[in-house]
């Protein structure tokens, strides 16, 4: 099974679905598991986050309402988010400090720090190996995670549902969720966690460390590779 499959012969599989927005994967069968949101926003319309296209994919969030904004929140995640953009004739913004992903879209690019679209954001790169921005949400206690978690098999180590990827857990960026408390964790890879997620991530950070052993074996493989297929 690739990890990121570059064709689009495939349908889209809808993965998340709350009242406030929805996810979905363009290439559902790819090992990597590639997923994209779209959120309703507290002053009206909706934002895309990390978007990738398929046939058809506009009528999954064609009911929450307009399109006002493209996010990108990984420095590997610029994926179609010109695309979309174009398509509903709004920017691409990017959080400063994902240099790489503002230079992977075409202009105009719209750059941000601290906030958007009522999210907070906050930064995080594990080791120096990449950057991405986590954003939070505290008034709807959502919580997006563009790559170092993941609910996928890939990178869940016993009974994980969510796991680290495997350099983060050699130093495990607690400070970055340590006053979080997420009633869903919509992850950037695998399907999001709705049930119990603050008990969820807890647990992932937590427990890190300790189970590194075991994702040295069980996920480093996978894990590399993805890494490879990325910058493809």
């Amino acid at each position: 099974m690739p990890m990121y499959r570059r064709d689009r012969d495939t349908d889209y599989r809808v993965v998340d679905r709350w009242h406030r927005g929805v996810g979905w994967q363009a290439v559902p069968e790819e090992g990597g598991l590639r997923t994209s949101h779209a959120v309703e926003v507290p002053d009206g319309g909706v934002w895309l986050v990390d978007p990738l296209d398929a046939q058809g994919v506009d009528d999954v969030y064609a009911d929450l309402g307009q399109v006002v904004g493209v996010a990108v929140l990984s420095d590997y995640h610029a994926r179609d988010a010109a695309v979309f953009a174009e398509r509903h004739d709004v920017p691409v913004t990017v959080p400063t400090g994902l240099d790489r992903a503002a230079e992977q879209v075409d202009p105009p690019v719209r750059r941000v720090t601290d906030s958007l679209a009522g999210f907070e954001l906050r930064r995080v790169s594990p080791l120096g190996t990449w950057t991405e921005t986590v954003a939070y949400r505290e008034r709807d206690g959502t919580l997006y995670v563009p790559d170092v978690l993941s609910s996928g098999a890939a990178f869940t180590v016993g009974d994980e549902r969510l796991g680290l990827n495997v350099l983060a857990r050699l130093s495990p960026p607690r400070e970055t969720f340590a006053d979080i408390e997420p009633d869903r964790v919509l992850l950037g890879h695998g399907d999001g966690v709705f049930g119990d997620a603050s008990a969820a991530l807890n647990d992932s950070l937590a427990n890190a460390r300790r189970r590194l052993p075991r994702a040295l074996v069980s996920t480093v493989p996978r894990e590399l590779q993805a890494m490879v297929d990325a910058v493809r």
